[in-house]
């Protein structure tokens, strides 16, 4: 297991940018756009860690910070987060996400959303946080019990 990122979600990116890159000195490594679901992803590291290189898979910098940006929605407004929504999620990098998953079933612990696709999975701890599970390298074959199971509460 692999530390990767912690997700915060932005209502400016660029002020967000500002702050995160001119303030405390962090620089983008990547950028991902997506317009079906209508948001960006920027992942910034400290100076250090972005001129490590990358991971040893050659994928992912070294850990990470990931500003979430939801783009306005049809009359300009953006969502004010209140109540801690603003924190997304800690991710952590499985060598297989199943086994994973496997273990916290086994402890009781709910799976929000399965790993239907082979890589990613979601849970949260005892009070509440949410976990991203992410399988390392490509995707696993889907397999049962995951393929078939729905999503549990939020994540």
């Amino acid at each position: 297991m692999r530390y990767l990122h912690t997700m915060v979600r932005v209502k400016d990116l660029d002020a967000a940018l500002c702050f995160w890159c001119e303030g405390l000195g962090l620089r983008e490594t990547r950028r991902t756009e997506n317009e079906k679901g209508r948001f960006t992803l920027v992942f910034l590291s400290a100076g250090e860690d972005a001129d490590l290189a990358t991971s040893q898979d050659g994928l992912r910098p070294q850990a990470e910070v990931e500003l979430t940006w939801n783009w306005p929605d049809a009359d300009g407004k953006t969502e004010d987060y209140t109540g801690g929504r603003n924190f997304g999620h800690l991710a952590y990098e499985f060598d297989d996400v199943y086994a994973a998953c496997q273990r916290f079933v086994d402890m009781g612990v709910v799976i929000n959303r399965p790993p239907r696709d082979g890589m990613m999975a979601f849970v949260r701890s005892p009070d509440g946080i949410s976990i991203e599970l992410l399988q390392k390298g490509p995707a696993l074959p889907p397999a049962e019990p995951w393929l078939s199971m729905p999503n549990t509460g939020s994540w």
